[in-house]
């Protein structure tokens, strides 16, 4: 497997925690009733983005193909998909159970995307696995043609 999707993963992986860190800052900074936690969030995560804008070799690395593959990939996980399940979710609790409130449903947003981020390593880890299944024997069948 080339050394760039094994980048490209790494990317995405750290990538999706960092934003993670940020969905998860704000319901904490909700519950203390104080901002600091999402303003240190959003610092970090907009320092590593203004580093990846300017330095030239982070910026041409993150402008390859697999990367932004990859990194869609991690998007699917961590926002769409638990976006729209989230809203689904909070309709059925809302009509047959009780009525929750915002903050409730972003905790449920957070779960589900901190979720998805996690099927998202462990689907890497199967293409991985894949790969390195499929490679083994490719060699072993060159082997037996010499």
């Amino acid at each position: 497997m080339p050394k760039v999707r094994h980048y490209a993963d790494l990317v995405a992986i750290l990538a999706g925690l960092m934003w993670l860190l940020v969905y998860w800052s704000v319901s904490y900074s909700v519950y203390i009733d104080n901002i600091e936690p999402t303003m240190a969030a959003l610092l970090i995560a907009g320092s590593l983005i203004m580093i990846s804008f300017v330095h030239r070799p982070i910026r041409v690395l993150l402008s390859r193909y697999h990367v932004r593959k990859r990194r869609t990939e991690m998007w699917m996980h961590i926002l769409a998909l638990p976006l729209g399940l989230a809203f689904l979710l909070a309709i059925l609790i809302e009509h047959l159970i009780t009525p929750i409130n915002g903050i409730q449903k972003m905790l449920l947003f957070n779960v589900l995307a901190t979720a998805g981020w996690l099927v998202f390593i462990f689907t890497l880890a199967v293409k991985l696995l894949i790969h390195v299944v499929k490679e083994k024997r490719r060699h072993r069948e060159e082997r037996k043609a010499q």
